[in-house]
């Protein structure tokens, strides 16, 4: 019973990684996207991401998931999409909500001098970003980075209320069946993946000690 349980974990385990790593691949730039509309001198645009990002961060994950799965079928009268499609785009578009105001504020943390030494040295923006501001943007998001991605490996869980069956929806079938200590195993899993980010996580800011802010 052991081994099997065990497999039907790992089962479960890869949609846990592909909801995971999708999300992380889609919302890292996206939300850089969002910080940058939120940032914009133009103000309905400005406005707009403001008010975007403000009810997704205000309102429950689970919620958003529901409302993409159900909400074109019910209002457009269209198909249902596929379960881990809808899944996906609630994960990415949720965190990538979150990110951009770490990335806003990160990007705001550093000081205008910067930018106007680089104008000086006449860099272009695109320059100024990608060569004064970005390695000190990344050590200062760092910490608030990995909690935000540990706290994603246990979000992914949330998938199950639509049925889609990642690690802790495998536990919760056999717990119905009377079998309780599946669940509590579940959390080996959960520790071990959040294990591995911790220390990539210190990995990196250990790599980036050299770089004072």
């Amino acid at each position: 019973m052991f081994v099997e349980v065990t497999l039907a974990l790992f089962e479960g385990l890869i949609n846990t990684c592909i909801i995971f790593f999708i999300t992380l691949l889609a919302a890292l730039p996206l939300g850089l996207l969002i910080a940058f509309g939120s940032m914009s001198k133009i103000k309905p645009i400005s406005k707009v991401i403001k008010v975007f990002v403000w009810i997704i961060r205000g309102t429950p994950l689970m919620l958003q998931i529901i409302a993409i799965y159900y909400g074109p079928a019910l209002i457009f009268d269209l198909g249902i999409m596929p379960r881990l499609i809808a899944v996906l785009v609630a994960f990415i578009i949720n965190y990538a909500c979150y990110f951009s105001e770490i990335y806003r504020g990160g990007i705001e943390s550093i000081s205008k001098g910067q930018y106007e030494a680089g104008q000086v040295l006449g860099l272009t923006k695109g320059q100024i970003f990608n060569k004064i501001i970005l390695l000190q943007l990344v050590k200062r998001i760092i910490p608030a980075m990995s909690n935000e991605v540990i706290t994603l490996v246990k979000d992914t869980s949330l998938a199950r209320v639509i049925v889609v069956t990642e690690v802790l929806k495998v536990a919760q079938d056999y717990a119905a069946k009377g079998l309780i200590w599946p669940l509590f195993y579940t959390g080996v899993y959960y520790l071990v993946f959040v294990g591995v980010l911790t220390l990539l996580f210190n990995f990196i800011e250990k790599k980036m000690d050299y770089f004072k802010v």
